[in-house]
């Protein structure tokens, strides 16, 4: 690969992380992530070694500099263990962008404007070459919650929305009901588990709200009601999930 595929990646650092993609699949997803260390040239080191065994396909640092790490055709190594839709090999469909952010661990600051601008920039160009569906434009907490909480509740979705990034809706209001937690029982339990399997979270329809459920409503709430993140399936949770999926339907018919 001799220039990079997009025309805002100013850099060409190539990992050795990567791979043909399984069936020469296109890619139908477009995951974004945070790259949860100190520094990004820390991360651009890390995502280049070979002994890490990770890799995307670019890195957007915090002044917005575009550094592209794999190529688009190739299969990054950059989902791990995931699940969307059905799918679990999601490496071998999608394409990954690492945004630094030192993440949660280290005090989680916001994302600077000049770099959701090279968010946005990026993320437009990748769309306007692949067929990627706005509700396949996905965080990695999405496809693996509970082990990942990038880029999390910071990251502006609503913004990449407005430029014709991803799938959003208005988030339903915040009432001040608890909402379901672990243990509870019940038939609206199961309609909210069988609304997260269709839109593609990795759940079962038990009616009971079990153990690690809470962690896939956390990254619902992450991603699309990042006003309180909690992990409890309140009434502007399931309203919201709602929406968004009534919000798909329109975009596909």
């Amino acid at each position: 690969m001799s220039a990079p595929d997009s025309k805002h990646a100013t850099e060409w650092c190539p990992s050795p992380n990567c791979e043909a993609r399984v069936a020469a699949r296109t890619p139908d997803m477009l995951i974004l992530h945070y790259t949860g260390m100190e520094t990004a040239a820390g991360a651009l080191d890390w995502l280049t070694r070979e002994e890490s065994g990770v890799s995307a396909h670019y890195l957007i640092d915090e002044s917005g500099r575009i550094v592209q790490i794999v190529a688009e055709s190739a299969r990054a190594w950059h989902a791990g263990q995931s699940y969307w839709a059905g799918e679990t090999d999601l490496n071998s469909c999608s394409i990954g962008i690492e945004i630094h952010n030192p993440g949660h661990d280290f005090d989680y600051p916001a994302f600077p404007d000049v770099q959701m601008r090279s968010v946005e920039a990026l993320c437009l160009d990748i769309l306007g070459r692949h067929p990627i569906p706005a509700s396949r434009v996905l965080a990695h907490s999405d496809i693996a919650p509970g082990r990942k909480r990038d880029p999390g509740e910071k990251f502006d979705w609503a913004r990449l929305a407005r430029a014709g990034i991803g799938l959003m809706v208005a988030p339903a209001p915040v009432m001040g009901d608890e909402g379901f937690g672990v243990g509870d029982e019940s038939d609206d339990i199961a309609a909210f588990q069988r609304a997260l399997q269709e839109y593609g979270y990795g759940v079962e329809v038990t009616s009971t709200f079990g153990k690690g459920l809470e962690k896939v409503v956390e990254a619902f709430q992450m991603h699309f009601r990042p006003e309180r993140v909690d992990g409890r399936a309140d009434r502007s949770t399931r309203d919201t999930l709602a929406k968004l999926l009534a919000a798909r339907r329109q975009v596909v018919s």
